[in-house]
């Protein structure tokens, strides 16, 4: 009688037309945009501008990315720098291997940067983030199954996934069924996802205790998932270096939520949220309005006194029908103007000349 069992993919990769995609790096593409979509609706409600999570998540991103693949290489050293390693192959993300301690501790490196230049507190923005971070957790997990890794001690239960030879590192060659750690862990995540949702509406978490109480959710359930894992990992005193991690961030995360609380209780004021444009537009802009109103109000005698009482003077000169003294030649055009002025015409000829006896007469 066959046991029923979840099968592994036959393949690695998906492949869409002519290119080729890596289910586990599909999985971490929707997880990020996941975590963005969720955690901008999240920042809005709270009163922060739309965009401010996309535009931080280019910094968070690679930096999240670049330390998860550290945290791996670092706590795995031996399939890259041990017998038979491949140094180069440390690059291979999309071959797996990503520390969720990395990514948070790096990425949080490229928030802070992002939180700087927009002038918003990253408490505040980690509280936003906390459900998508976490949901998106759940989403790449899957990407172990695509790889066939990750998995448990094994089990002939139901819901076993279906390990083949090449994948398996308890008897290699052979297949078998084992406990799909990578399916607890993504059940888990989505329940702290809930968990996280209701305690922030229910008692108004802020200055970073959303987040805090994500981590101390997730730490306690990666604590039990790790004890199954059978893949091979770094010891310290006979349990696994993920196993002492955890117990750690949980301890750190508690105290958070404790002081945090007694120290900034409620949420950041909505006005907080705003911050500004990285690059100073807002700023720009509202200089810019400034700099016009009082140009326009600014009256123009008190900006030039002498140039604009000339300008006045050239102006209502040309209205009077004085003619322009301020250009070559004019002089000539001034003397022939007085020339005729003085030149008597027809009519005043006659005029002056009937006036002559006229006169003499009176006086005679």
């Amino acid at each position: 009688m066959d046991l029923a069992f979840i099968p592994s993919p036959s393949r690695g990769q998906i492949d869409l037309g002519p290119i080729p995609l890596r289910g586990y790096a599909l999985c971490i593409i929707l997880g990020v945009v996941l975590a963005i979509w969720l955690g901008e609706r999240r920042w809005v409600a709270r009163g922060g501008r739309a965009g401010t999570v996309g535009d931080i998540a280019v910094w968070m991103v690679p930096f999240g990315l670049v330390g998860g693949r550290l945290y791996h290489v670092v706590t795995t050293p031996e399939p890259y720098f041990g017998d038979g390693g491949d140094p180069m192959q440390a690059f291979a993300v999309w071959k797996g291997g990503l520390g969720i301690w990395g990514a948070i501790a790096l990425g949080a490196v490229g928030a802070w940067i992002g939180c700087r230049r927009r002038g918003i507190p990253l408490p505040a923005l980690a509280d936003a983030l906390a459900p998508g971070i976490v949901l998106a957790q759940a989403v790449g997990r899957w990407g172990n199954w695509f790889n066939q890794e990750l998995y448990g001690r094994e089990t002939d239960v139901p819901w076993a996934v279906k390990i083949d030879g090449d994948h398996n590192v308890i008897d290699p060659g052979q297949s078998g069924t084992f406990h799909p750690t990578f399916l607890y862990e993504s059940l888990w995540c989505v329940g702290v996802a809930v968990l996280v949702i209701w305690a922030d509406r229910r008692f108004k978490l802020g200055h970073g205790r959303a987040f805090a109480l994500y981590v101390a959710g997730y730490t306690v359930g990666r604590f039990w998932i790790e004890y199954m894992r059978v893949d091979d990992a770094e010891h310290v005193l006979g349990m696994r270096l993920n196993n002492w991690t955890a117990i750690l961030v949980f301890a750190g995360a508690l105290a958070y939520i404790w002081i945090s609380a007694r120290k900034h209780p409620g949420r950041e004021a909505p006005e907080t949220l705003r911050g500004h444009d990285p690059e100073g537009g807002d700023d720009a802009e509202a200089a810019g309005t400034d700099a016009d109103a009082k140009a326009v109000d600014a009256d123009p005698v008190d900006a030039d006194p002498e140039r604009t009482d000339a300008d006045a003077e050239k102006g209502a000169s040309v209205d009077l029908g004085k003619p322009d003294r301020s250009a070559p030649g004019d002089a000539e055009a001034d003397a022939d103007a007085a020339a005729t002025d003085a030149e008597p015409g027809p009519d005043d000829a006659g005029e002056h000349a009937g006036s002559g006896p006229r006169e003499a007469a009176d006086k005679g």
